[in-house]
């Protein structure tokens, strides 16, 4: 009560009260569904705070939002918490519609849209998450530089947006009227806009996605995960999207300079993919491997899992966390930033002279480039144990599985039983080791190849719209084809993205205007 109170109000010192509040609170003995519910209502402060700073809309394109970054830090506790699945499907709903909401506010429109498609599995009729994923489409359509993809995206907008505006439609309470009306003019600026005939007529599924039933379960599991290299994977398992076929947009490079930003590009793919087939393998390995036989092993009473599938799933991880640096290191050639290769690194790319004390790089915060910004904010899911500001709750536990994959010693247990830390030595408790579960080191992999998945997204999607700007502001040059390859194979040509002199229609969703709850 004293938060919404203080959000109706206005009241920044009334705000700050209920946090010291939620601090001791925090320290009480509370039910799964009590912190649960804490949590939210702490995102629910944080938002007060960012409304009153926020006032102006330039505030919206500051690339630095503690408050923001707070409210989504407690959207995700709350989200993942064990006792989340106990709370009513209306709270749950709330959670996840103002996470989709807030994370498509900074530009991380992939996240905000799986996000919001998890709240319509729990009440496919609850208007707000409808319409909000209705919205954030037509954001992450304007992104795009290819036209069918963009009319398949402005199309399910459109779906979206209509279902929000049905009568068998659920609005909470009485922000459901303002809701609709933004939803309504989202949606008739796509019909002035956009010819969704076309769209229409596409088939989204076909029967076979694969030469054999092996491949085809590959693939379909790889859907199910929104796992590949294909914008349209966000719009759902459909198998249009089985194909890896992100690729570079157009753009402008030096004469006689070989296209070393594609062949890196292409290289970036090839490890995503490659790892993305060690994971399924290891997940879904039901047959002792040959290389796995006489191998002498002891049994140290702890339950140690040894085998080729895990260590296919301990490499697609690697992998996995090795393509973000790698995006880095992209990054800083295509923007000309000119850190030292030795200093490239994800986390801190983003700041002057690398440092995260010091101000946003200038080639950031004057370019406006929402993908960019996304990976921005992609990178602080991530922990780093000098920085310490991860927007992600898990963001420790997947530094810490790499930190001891690479560097030390991670031991997976078929049953593991979590002690508390105590001084007195356990005969049952290896000292050297960082122990996980196989359902820990599974799950952390999937979530780690989608933030690699989004990564390159993002990065393709940010140099389009960086490519259109160089283009208004100088001649555009000549035009070299290149011709594409599908796979090592060859096999069936696929036609290449749009060329980026193709320009999206301007973005149909006003930045920040994203109905919360």
């Amino acid at each position: 009560m004293l938060i919404d109170l203080a959000g109706d109000l206005g009241r920044d010192d009334t705000t700050v009260l209920a946090l010291e509040w939620c601090d001791l609170l925090n320290h009480s003995k509370l039910t799964k569904q009590q912190r649960v519910l804490l949590d939210y209502f702490r995102a629910n402060a944080w938002a007060n705070r960012k409304r009153l700073k926020h006032r102006d809309p330039d505030a919206a394109w500051q690339w630095e939002q503690p408050e923001l970054q707070n409210e989504i830090f407690h959207l995700r506790s709350a989200a993942n918490a064990p006792g989340f699945e106990e709370l009513s499907a209306l709270r749950r709903c709330q959670i996840l519609t103002n996470l989709g909401n807030q994370l498509n506010t900074l530009g991380p429109y992939v996240e905000a849209v799986a996000v919001w498609t998890r709240a319509l599995s729990i009440d496919p009729k609850f208007g707000m998450a409808r319409g909000n994923r209705g919205s954030g489409l037509t954001r992450y359509a304007s992104s795009l530089y290819d036209d069918e993809h963009r009319g398949l995206f402005f199309l399910r907008a459109y779906e979206d947006l209509s279902g929000a505006l049905s009568p068998k439609t659920r609005y909470a309470g009485p922000e459901g009227v303002g809701a609709t009306k933004f939803f309504a003019s989202v949606k008739e600026r796509i019909e002035a806009a956009i010819h969704l005939d076309h769209a229409k007529s596409v088939k989204w599924d076909r029967e076979r996605i694969g030469r054999s039933a092996s491949e085809r379960r590959y693939r379909r599991r790889a859907l199910h995960q929104g796992l590949f290299l294909n914008p349209l994977n966000d719009l759902g398992p459909h198998s249009i999207a089985a194909i890896d076929l992100l690729s570079l947009p157009s753009f402008t490079s030096n004469l006689g300079e070989p296209p070393s930003l594609i062949a890196f590009f292409d290289q970036m793919k090839q490890e995503y993919v490659s790892g993305r087939w060690l994971l399924f393998e290891g997940l879904h390995s039901d047959t002792v491997h040959f290389s796995d036989r006489d191998v002498v092993l002891y049994n140290t009473l702890d339950y140690p899992s040894y085998s080729l599938a895990v260590e296919k799933v301990k490499a697609a991880f690697r992998i996995a966390y090795s393509v973000l640096d790698k995006i880095a290191f992209f990054l800083n050639d295509y923007a000309k930033l000119g850190i030292p290769a030795r200093r490239v690194y994800f986390k801190t790319i983003w700041y002057e002279r690398c440092d995260p004390a010091r101000p946003v790089r200038p080639e950031f915060l004057q370019s406006k480039n929402l993908p960019f910004r996304a990976l921005y904010w992609l990178a602080k899911d991530l922990f780093d144990p000098v920085l310490q500001d991860a927007m992600e709750p898990d963001a420790k536990e997947l530094y810490t599985i790499r930190n001891h994959l690479e560097h030390s010693y991670l031991r997976v247990h078929e049953i593991l039983i979590r002690k508390k830390p105590s001084a007195t030595p356990d005969p049952w408790t290896d000292r050297l080791a960082y122990s996980v579960a196989p359902s820990e080191l599974n799950a952390k992999t999937i979530q780690l190849y989608r933030l690699a998945r989004a990564g390159l997204i993002y990065l393709a999607l940010g140099m389009h719209q960086e490519e259109n700007k160089r283009d208004r502001a100088g001649p555009k040059g000549l035009k070299m084809p290149m011709a594409s390859i599908v796979g090592p194979t060859g096999g069936r040509s696929e036609s290449s993205p749009s060329a980026a002199s193709e320009r999206p229609p301007a973005s149909l969703d006003p930045l920040g205007l994203f109905m919360q709850l």
